[in-house]
């Protein structure tokens, strides 16, 4: 049995083929471009399989509810030319299995699960936060992606500001200065005229971000109380996540027993950013358990 496996982001697409024990058995990626473009090669690309399920996990905003006659189109989304586009229209036309559609983050939540699940950790509840281009983060508790209405979308809950911060304007282009227009990669350039990549992890601006993040982990930690917190996406990195814990720890001040630092707020276990194609295999075939 194949399954099939959609992680389609603002820059790019990684599709994938799986079997039953979740283990890629073919991959390729594409940049996206526009909406015809990107999902007329992502058919082209599984109709070389036979595959019997498919999970999407996409960049958002997106429509989760089954009862909207918009369910399955991405929706709102900044990204030029894709706001209002039928993503599991297009793919269902093409193929007549079962689709799972959910967030980017979701997918990877599901997939860092899963692996904690195999790696037999006692963990029943997590979430996983990406910290790049955007901001999101996707939520597992007692097995379960959360969302009613719609999806989380905790990369724009708003944070207190940092007193070395106070005239940057942010860069969230519906809120200013939530948290993803505060830490998310264009931040650097916006702040200091370099792409992140070419700041040294000495410059206080780490520092600065790590005192917004560290907020928004206390959030998720006082009304989620997940048994860990994965950190995924371009921004993050081992001294990041340090700056992270320390600014953390600090912010709480023990209120709530939380597990040690470095197993509760952590990079990802899945390798070689596969934790969105890990969960899309495993919930592409719980479809099939119904």
């Amino acid at each position: 049995m194949l399954l099939g496996s959609i992680e389609a982001g603002g820059t790019k697409f990684v599709c994938a083929v799986g079997n039953e024990n979740y283990q890629v058995q073919d991959q390729t990626q594409f940049p996206t471009t526009t909406p015809e473009e990107t999902l007329q090669r992502t058919v082209d690309y599984f109709k070389k399989f036979d595959i019997a399920a498919l999970s999407i996990a996409s960049f958002g905003p997106i429509e989760i509810r089954h009862s909207s006659p918009k369910y399955g189109y991405v929706t709102t989304t900044p990204k030029p030319g894709w706001a209002d586009t039928d993503f599991v229209g297009y793919i269902k036309k093409e193929f007549d299995i079962p689709i799972f559609w959910t967030t980017d983050v979701n997918g990877s939540a599901y997939g860092e699960y899963v692996m904690a699940t195999l790696a037999n950790e006692k963990i029943n509840s997590l979430t996983y936060y990406t910290i790049g281009t955007g901001v999101g983060a996707g939520a597992i508790v007692n097995g379960y992606l959360i969302g009613g209405i719609g999806h989380p979308e905790m990369g724009h809950v708003l944070v207190k500001r940092h007193p070395d911060d106070l005239d940057f304007k942010g860069v969230c282009p519906y809120h200013g200065d939530c948290l993803e227009g505060l830490v998310a990669g264009p931040t650097f350039e916006a702040r200091l005229g370099v792409k992140g990549a070419e700041v040294p992890h000495s410059d206080p601006v780490w520092d600065i971000m790590a005192y917004y993040t560290a907020q928004a982990v206390i959030q998720t930690t006082l009304t989620l109380r997940p048994g860990k917190i994965v950190f995924g996406g371009g921004v993050t990195n081992p001294d990041f996540l340090e700056k992270v814990r320390k600014s953390f720890k600090e912010l709480l001040d023990g209120y709530v027993q939380v597990p040690d630092l470095d197993k509760y707020l952590v990079m990802p276990e899945v390798a070689n950013n596969g934790s969105a194609t890990l969960g899309n295999f495993a919930l592409a075939e719980k479809l099939l358990e119904v």
